[in-house]
Parts: structure tokens; C-alpha cells; sequence
């Protein structure tokens, strides 16, 4: 029987081959006047530094105005394929016309200007707006939405109503309501102390995940020296995350085992901590490791990953800021996993515009204020997604997501037999798709070529690309990868 891979790949190749060249926009197209970054960029980083350099990490300058679709215009003029799309932020690309027409909607104006406290005063269009948006969406079994600026923001409240309800637990078999809270428990959190600020609960997560860099969030990132060096980190475990090998069909006996001995740990680690009174509370895991190198695992791996979070009474957070709205070919990459029951809590951002948290009844705080901050999102990021939503579905851009990533695993597959150096280790679903080159040396420079050859990727890991494009990138945008793909592998091959 054919693989839906398979299938995939054997009908955009069938479209591809109908036509020699790519069919792009007029006016757009790759087209490329400096090496990036070019001489702008490096006149704009040289004013940007004493203003603060945005973090020392700018890598060019953009020209947001003139950038159009999938194609990225930087200060410079030249302008690229953008296969990275703002680390996996943009789902429509650059100006999309649905996007545009969202800033005549009435309601934009007053949202933008009078950005609302959306957890004091909410517009009264609120309740409206997230049945029209994210509840429409909401995975499997959860009713209940909350918006929060950012991934990091959204993962942090959600790691509070764990130990919220966690807690809520433990006065029960008191017999106390979940918020009959001591006075030594009152004054005792004022100063940082127990029993009102206790560290006996922890958030368990995984080596190479990423889950953001505020303080709790960076507890559980574990992709980049660079991301916790000098920052304190509160005492949670982390779990081994499955190493695969690939082809995944020459490995199958090996992965099961990794993935067998990844699972023995997670429960071996529920289980002391137990012990200990320590209890892990809440286990946080992303459906690909992307930051850490695009890491992936089997259905399976993740069925026992929920099993031992009920087995132990934790939560089971499943972080979908970079996999999420339809990136895998699914509206969320969980999908695919064929869980009987939705996981308690599914984080989500970039693609969905702003960050925000789908969760279940039992994670519902007692009282207010407990999950607050002034914005708690932005209406008129609500505004843009609906209209996300509906070009989705208009455009059924979940198949063609599908479709595009297929053809671009094969085009990565045939590469690896001829340029092994640079391409090995191919992986990917729906359009999240990775590979290896043999060292972070062959990675980099690989990067930066294609870069000046046209094509914007992006890098994780040690020695990794990635691939993030927007959800409308199209056959004929792969078509335009492809020819400077190969060129860059010649031209590395003969350095």
C-alpha cells in the first residue's frame, strides 16, 4: 500500500514536472544584489549598537513594506526565499492580502489604540471573537482558551495552574476549599519561603526541549548553553528525549529500545521524586524537539509519556508554539498521535499570532487574579488569526502543506546519496522538516551560502537545518528552492 508520504510526493512531482520553471508573482522571485548581510545592514547594526544592538544577535535588517508572500526583502534590496518565516511565526507570509484587508475591520483601530487590559476589560467582542478563532480550533475535548502575549508567557501560566490545581489536590484531602489557604502559608510566601512558597513540586521536561527563556520556561529549556548560563534554575528533573536514527525504516529495532529506555527514566523519575515528597506535577513536551535539533519520536513514545503523567497524577502539557496550526499537516501536531483522551493542556504561539493556552476544566483557577498580567494577548492579533483560520480552510492549505513537505523530503532524500556531508539524517511532518550535515562547520557554511544564494533557512541543534516556511508556500516556491539548493551543494562540493 502507498505511503501517505509517498502519495504526497508522487502528486507534486507529478505537478512539478508539468512545467520547467516556477511560476511566481511578477515583480518577485529571488533576486539577490549584495552578500548578506550587505553594506546597509552593516551601516544600520553599527547604529543599532549603542542603542542596546536588540540583544547582539541581529543577524540583517529588514524591509517589511517591500517583502511580499514567502520572498523577504532586506535593507539591502536583495530579496530571498524565506523558508524560516520569523522563526516559524508567519503563517500566511509577508502582507498577505487576507491579513491586509483585516485593517479596514472597525474594530482594529479602537483595539490597536486602546489596547485593553483584557483580563480586567475586555472588549465585549471577546467572547465573540475566541469562539470565531481559537475555540474553533481547540483540540479534542477542551472548551477553555486563555491568551497570553508570547510562548514564554503562555508556558509560565500554564506551569502556575498546575501547581495551582496541584495544591488544590492536597488541601481536599484536608477537607479544605482550594483557596482556605494559613496565615503562616500568607506570610510565608511574602518572603520567598515555605510552606506558602514551597519547592516540593516540579515540572518534569526533556533534554533538548525548549520552552522559552523566562525563568520557569528556561528551567525547562535545554537546547543552548547559550539560553541558561549565569541563570538561576529551580530544581526540576529532566528526562532523556529519544535520540533516533535514520532512515527510520534501518532503525526500527534500535529506536524502540531508545525509545523504551527514554520511558523507563520518565518513570523512574516520577517515582523517586514521589518518594522524596517531591512530587513532579506537570510534565511539559514538545511533539518535535525544534530548538534542540528538530528531535522527533513515535506515536507510541508519546502514548507512554501520557500514560506514566496519569499513572502519577501529573499534568501532561504538550507545547505546541512552533508545531502548531497546521505546520504538520494537522491543525495540531498532537493530532497525529491518535490519543484516546486530549492532552490536560496544549500551549500555542508564533503561527497563532500570539501566545495562549488551551487547557481542561480541572486547571481552572479558584479565584482571580491567580493567572493575570495587564494584557493577558492583543485583540487585534485575534482579529488577524480568524482570518488566518479562514484562508486556511478557503485555501485547504492543510494539503497542500502536506504535499509541499513531501516533495521536499524527497528532494532531501535524493540529495543525501550524492552530498552526504550536508545532507543526512532527513526528517520531517508536514512542512517541519530538518536534516544533518556532518558538522556544525558544514552546517554553518551551508546556511550561509544558501543565504547568499537566495534561500533563508534556519539552523538548530548542533549541526541542523530547518525548514519553517509559511503554510501557503507553494510547488512552484519549491521548484525555486530546488535549482538553488543544488546549486549550493555544487558549489560547496568543489571548495
Amino acid at each position: 500500500m502507498m505511503s501517505v508520504r509517498t502519495a504526497f510526493a508522487r502528486t507534486a512531482s507529478m505537478v512539478r514536472g508539468s512545467r520547467a520553471l516556477a511560476t511566481v508573482t511578477p515583480g518577485q522571485g529571488i533576486c539577490m544584489k549584495t552578500p548578506v548581510p550587505g553594506p546597509e545592514t552593516h551601516r544600520l547594526m553599527e547604529e543599532l549598537k549603542p542603542q542596546g544592538g536588540m540583544g547582539g544577535a541581529v543577524a540583517f535588517f529588514n524591509d517589511y513594506v517591500a517583502s511580499q508572500g514567502s520572498y523577504l526583502v532586506d535593507a539591502d534590496g536583495n530579496r530571498m526565499l524565506d523558508m524560516f518565516m520569523q522563526i516559524s511565526s508567519l503563517p500566511l507570509g509577508y502582507n498577505h492580502p487576507s491579513l491586509q484587508a483585516c485593517m479596514s475591520d472597525p474594530l482594529m483601530g479602537p483595539f490597536a489604540h486602546s489596547r485593553a487590559a483584557l483580563g480586567m476589560m475586555p472588549p465585549k467582542e471577546l467572547p465573540g471573537l475566541l469562539n470565531e478563532s481559537f475555540l474553533k480550533i481547540a483540540p479534542k475535548g477542551m472548551t477553555r482558551v486563555q491568551p497570553m502575549l508570547c510562548g514564554s508567557s503562555a508556558n509560565e501560566n500554564v506551569f502556575k495552574s498546575v501547581f495551582f490545581r496541584k495544591r488544590a489536590q492536597q488541601r481536599a484531602q484536608q477537607g479544605l476549599t482550594a483557596t482556605e489557604f494559613t496565615e503562616e502559608e500568607l506570610d510565608s510566601c511574602m518572603l520567598n519561603q515555605a510552606p506558602g512558597c514551597a519547592n516540593d513540586l516540579s515540572i518534569m521536561s526533556f533534554s533538548g526541549g525548549f520552552h522559552g527563556r523566562t525563568l520557569g520556561a528556561l528551567t525547562c529549556t535545554h537546547s543552548k548553553t547559550v539560553h541558561k548560563i549565569d541563570v538561576p534554575a529551580f530544581d526540576w528533573p529532566t528526562a532523556p528525549f529519544p535520540r533516533l536514527r535514520y532512515p527510520l525504516e534501518e532503525n526500527q529495532v534500535f529506536n524502540e529500545a531508545e525509545e523504551a529506555r527514554c520511558l523507563e527514566e520518565v518513570r523512574n523519575i516520577f517515582q523517586q521524586r514521589k518518594e522524596e515528597g517531591r512530587d513532579v506535577a506537570g510534565m511539559i513536551v514538545e511533539p518535535v524537539l525544534s530548538e534542540g535539533g528538530d528531535l522527533h519520536a513515535s506515536k507510541w513514545f508519546f502514548h507512554g509519556l501520557q500514560k506514566a503523567c496519569k499513572d502519577y497524577d501529573a499534568a501532561f502539557i504538550v507545547d505546541e508554539v512552533q508545531t502548531g496550526v497546521c505546520a504538520s499537516g494537522h491543525m495540531w501536531a498532537h493530532e497525529a498521535w491518535g490519543l484516546e483522551e486530549s492532552p490536560d493542556i496544549v500551549t500555542f504561539s508564533k503561527k497563532a499570532l500570539l501566545g495562549g493556552y488551551f487547557y481542561k476544566d480541572e486547571y481552572q483557577p479558584a479565584q482571580g487574579y491567580r493567572i493575570f498580567n495587564t494584557w493577558m494577548g492583543d485583540a487585534t492579533k485575534i482579529l488577524f488569526f480568524r482570518a488566518v483560520l479562514e484562508t486556511i480552510e478557503k485555501e485547504s492549505l492543510h494539503d497542500l502543506v502536506k504535499c509541499v513537505g513531501a516533495e521536499l523530503l524527497t528532494i532531501l532524500d535524493n540529495a543525501a546519496k550524492t552530498y552526504p556531508d550536508y545532507i543526512c539524517n532527513v526528517r520531517g511532518v508536514g512542512s517541519i522538516i530538518a536534516f544533518d550535515c556532518v558538522t556544525p562547520a558544514h552546517r554553518d557554511n551551508f546556511a550561509a551560502a544558501m543565504r547568499n544564494n537566495g534561500v533563508f533557512v534556519g539552523t538548530n541543534g548542533t549541526q541542523s537545518i530547518r525548514f519553517r516556511p509559511a503554510l501557503n508556500f507553494s510547488l512552484d516556491h519549491v521548484v525555486e528552492f530546488e535549482g538553488v539548493f543544488h546549486k549550493t551543494l555544487t558549489q560547496l562540493s568543489t571548495i
